[in-house]
């Protein structure tokens, strides 16, 4: 049974809008990025532009490094964002973290199944984290644009949702996408992991110096173990001292999310869309869409993200488990669920790891995966955009009520 209805007010955090405001932008570079490398890959100077991004840099390629060491570095900003949510957002409340994280299940399940089914027992099955992906900076950048037309609930749902699905993705590349697995460096990397949360629990060192040096080392020795070295990144982000006061602006952790909201939303992703959407589209490339692998992906991010995140939700709130803000309809939830269909960035990520060395299915991956997220992007912005009535502005990204809502 859901609980009687209660009101309660929530101020939205500093950290929370300049994060929002920043997805917003980065969302419109991260489009024009896609553009300009497809544009390029598929002109004359095509040829050079890929051999750009295969150049060797100490032992590794540059898409190598941009995949392998500066998407840590966005890890380590979910991670943060992350924390910060467990702690003073969405997450911190019980009750109230319990809907995004049953949506953010649902978006995961779903799309995995619906992958699963077309591709179980084929050399494609490997693909079945793509759709589950779900990326932060475009999802937000296409509800900003909607602006006031949308509850801040939503707004917050959405983000904390995109977060969990975010650190579940990161599990399964930890657990699913390590092909070779070595002890030693691993038991290394968590080593310096303890060290880290030691001198932070125990010494109380509030300096940010020792937790880069060691993330870095944490970092090196990740990548040699064979588990992706994006994961240093987040472990990285716990082992960073955190003030749960919102005030506090000399909190280590507060400090370097604040540092890395620029670099990562306006250099690295951006890199990383440019070193990954470089797409050339060959003849025949419309036949490559009715592969087992592309239905899947399509199906999981287009119907299974939208499908899963409402259904979870539903039965959630319907067993009494959690509850919907007072400004929270179920056509936001499925508006949201619409847009956590746009895999991109995640997804891209996942295909690289997912078909390593296999061109062919990597190149029809993101192809998949840059019309999906697209269809999706375009589906829920209209949708919440006719189904979503205007609010006052003063609400927008102010306050929240949480409360039970009336029967929609």
């Amino acid at each position: 049974m859901i609980p009687s209805a209660t009101t309660s007010h929530r101020p939205l955090s500093l950290t929370f809008k300049r994060f929002f405001a920043s997805n917003k932008s980065s969302g419109i570079v991260l489009i024009v990025c896609t553009l300009v490398s497809l544009l390029v890959a598929n002109s004359p100077w095509g040829e050079g532009y890929q051999a750009l991004w295969h150049l060797q840099f100490l032992g590794m390629s540059v898409e190598h490094w941009i995949n392998d060491g500066l998407m840590a570095i966005f890890f380590l900003m979910v991670g943060l964002e992350l924390e910060r949510e467990m702690y003073n957002g969405e997450l911190s409340d019980f009750r109230n973290a319990l809907l995004p994280i049953f949506a953010a299940l649902g978006g995961i399940c779903v799309p995995a199944l619906l992958h699963f089914s077309l591709n179980a027992g084929s050399p494609t099955q490997s693909g079945i984290g793509i759709p589950m992906a779900t990326d932060i900076a475009f999802a937000l950048g296409v509800l900003a644009l909607l602006g006031s037309r949308v509850p801040a609930s939503l707004k917050i749902f959405l983000t904390a949702l995109a977060v969990i699905d975010d650190l579940c993705a990161i599990v399964v590349i930890a657990l699913f996408y390590t092909n070779t697995l070595s002890m030693a460096y691993l038991a290394g990397a968590l080593a310096v992991f303890v060290v880290l949360v030691c001198i932070n629990r125990f010494a109380r060192v509030m300096a940010l110096a020792p937790y880069l040096i060691g993330g870095a080392l944490m970092w090196v020795l990740m990548l040699k173990s064979g588990i992706h070295a994006t994961i240093a990144g987040v472990l990285l982000a716990f082992a960073i001292p955190f003030s749960p006061r919102e005030d506090d602006q000399k909190s280590p952790s507060h400090r370097l999310e604040h540092a890395l909201h620029v670099p990562t939303a306006f250099l690295i992703l951006p890199l990383f869309a440019l070193a990954n959407t470089g797409i050339i589209i060959a003849a025949g490339w419309t036949e490559q869409l009715a592969s087992p692998n592309s239905l899947g992906i399509f199906a999981g991010l287009m119907f299974g993200k939208p499908i899963g995140i409402f259904l979870f939700s539903f039965a959630a709130v319907s067993f009494g488990l959690c509850r919907l803000p007072l400004d929270l309809g179920w056509r936001h939830v499925l508006g949201a669920g619409m847009l956590g269909g746009i895999g991109f960035t995640m997804s891209i990520f996942i295909t690289n790891l997912a078909f390593a060395g296999q061109a062919g299915d990597i190149t029809a991956s993101k192809i998949t995966i840059l019309l999906a997220s697209l269809s999706a992007g375009v589906c829920g912005f209209l949708w919440l955009k006719f189904f979503s009535p205007p609010l006052p502005t003063d609400t927008d990204l102010d306050t929240v009520d949480y409360a039970v809502p009336a029967p929609r």
